[in-house]
């Protein structure tokens, strides 16, 4: 079974797939069937003193081509130059030119070994070894090469896909164009043929001597062009240029096939592929984010009362950009680990919606965890650059403002003063009054510890506030009547629909921030210090 190996002094292997442009940047790796057979017949007609291919040559290519070779292919990478060719032509006193991509395969030291499972006899192979040395390049004529026949094996890295073959990760397939065996293309060209042939009838008699020189020749010509766009053999086929089967309407060379064939996926890089490195972020407290329309106007931005319904979103919004469309195992943005929620702890992300500058729209979303965002929440922030808003006009875009402790927020300058009232002041405060409706996260009870003072009290503790006196406060649960309660996915409605607004009053100076109550992580229940 004939095996060659072959090795290119340049380093390069030149040569663009059948059905692409050369500016394509394709490299047609490993080189086809067609290719090889091709170089064969060339190298004979080159070096044999060929006027036309012998009886044995032709078996020779027959047996080639009645089979798809195995290949072998030595690690390349795609390379490429770029320059300006000219074209021959004049515009205003200078040549033109066009820009030209040359694509090679950097092949270095490597060696291509390529086996064709079939048997040769002693005549045909030295006649095939007579073509392989004399091979002087392999595609284009800027891709030279050694070749010689080998008996070397190696393990075949690059083969014809069989009927119900499945390759396993790391493999991919490549088209390659291959000759159609002989006795098929005889048979396929026989069934074309025919009903052409049958179309031009044989001339008439005339007379008792029948039909004249003239006519018979005349119509021997009329079938010979009829069928002159297909040759009479395959090997006809080999040796036709594309001048030829262009000019007779062939989109591909008349005998051949494209055919899928394996390949290891990392046989022709691009490049070496680097992984940037994913360095630990420190842990930070909160994050804040300023909103704000593409046009710089703030009537798209969202109305204070969809605070929960837009803070909703920003957090959904965050888990796809932390997942990338994956499950994530993230407790500072979910609150659950391993998919086990946290009962009993407010110490992941809360998503604030906040209106600084007292306009009634939101403009900033401020994330606050008390025990730390990590990693992964910091990077979904970051790469979060937009978001919407239901009912909204167009987009919002997002970016950071601050990141840091709670602590760092009062130095933003134009907004620090607006923050500190949520945050209080660094010595604390005693009064707090809802800037949110607080929405009870029980069943209201007239008596015992799920009353409604009992409820505020419970929130407060669970958080690590002291007790304060509640103060219901009409003119605010008036003023915040219109906000969204209500979640819309992922969580069940409140058990009291209706929002309070309230006063607290701490004995001891206390910070923020404070939420507390149904939706709290959504900026429901969120409270100013006022003294």
């Amino acid at each position: 079974m004939p095996t060659i190996k072959i090795r290119f002094p340049s380093g390069r292997y030149h040569a663009t797939p059948w059905g692409h442009h050369v500016n394509e940047g394709l490299i047609e790796w490993p080189p086809c069937p067609w290719r090889l057979l091709r170089a064969f017949v060339a190298a004979g007609f080159s070096s044999q003193g060929w006027n036309q291919v012998p009886s044995l040559a032709q078996g020779l290519i027959n047996k080639l081509a009645s089979v798809l070779p195995y290949y072998h292919l030595p690690q390349a990478s795609v390379a490429h130059s770029r320059h300006f060719m000219p074209i021959g032509e004049l515009n205003k006193g200078r040549e033109k030119t066009t820009l030209v991509f040359d694509t090679w395969a950097n092949v270095g030291d490597g060696e291509l070994f390529i086996h064709w499972p079939c048997e040769l006899d002693a005549e045909e192979s030295r006649l095939f070894s007579q073509l392989v040395s004399a091979l002087g390049y392999l595609g284009r004529s800027e891709s030279w090469v050694e070749a010689e026949v080998t008996n070397i094996t190696r393990e075949w890295d690059s083969v014809p896909c069989q009927s119900g073959d499945r390759r396993g990760y790391g493999w991919e397939q490549v088209p390659l164009m291959a000759a159609i065996p002989p006795n098929e293309y005889q048979k396929w060209r026989q069934e074309v043929t025919e009903p052409i042939l049958e179309k031009i009838k044989p001339p008439r008699r005339g007379g008792k001597r029948g039909p004249s020189e003239k006519d018979i020749e005349k119509n021997r010509q009329e079938r010979e062009k009829a069928v002159e766009p297909y040759p009479a053999d395959l090997l006809s086929c080999l040796t036709k240029d594309t001048a030829w089967w262009k000019g007779h309407g062939w989109s591909q060379p008349p005998g051949s096939q494209r055919v899928l064939y394996w390949r290891r996926i990392d046989t022709l890089e691009v490049g070496v592929p680097t992984q940037r490195r994913a360095y630990p972020l420190p842990e930070v407290e909160c994050i804040l984010l300023a909103l704000s329309s593409p046009t710089g106007n703030k009537s798209p931005l969202p109305h204070v009362s969809r605070t929960l319904p837009q803070a909703e979103h920003i957090r959904r919004a965050l888990i796809c950009k932390a997942g990338n469309g994956e499950r994530i195992d993230c407790p500072s943005l979910l609150g659950k680990i391993n998919d086990q929620r946290i009962f009993g702890s407010h110490d992941h992300a809360h998503f604030i919606p906040l209106d600084l500058d007292g306009d009634q729209h939101l403009d900033h979303i401020l994330i606050y965890a008390k025990g730390k965002l990590c990693s992964t929440a910091q990077r979904a922030v970051r790469e979060l650059k937009r978001t919407w808003t239901k009912g909204g006009v167009g987009e919002l875009q997002l970016a950071i403002v601050a990141s840091g402790s709670i602590e760092s927020l009062r130095k933003i300058r134009g907004y620090g003063s607006a923050i500190e009232q949520i945050i209080g002041p660094s010595r604390g405060a005693h009064v707090w009054e809802s800037v949110t409706p607080f929405v009870l996260p029980r069943y209201l009870k007239k008596n015992g510890k799920n009353n409604f003072v009992g409820q505020v009290q419970a929130e407060l503790t669970v958080r690590g506030f002291p007790e304060a006196k509640v103060e219901l406060v009409k003119e605010l649960t008036q003023k915040l009547r219109h906000f969204v309660r209500c979640r819309s996915r992922g969580g069940v409605p409140p058990n009291v629909d209706m929002g309070f607004g309230l006063r607290l009053h701490f004995t001891t100076p206390v910070q923020g921030p404070i939420l507390i109550g149904y939706a709290s992580h959504y900026g429901l229940g969120l409270f100013r210090a006022c003294s």
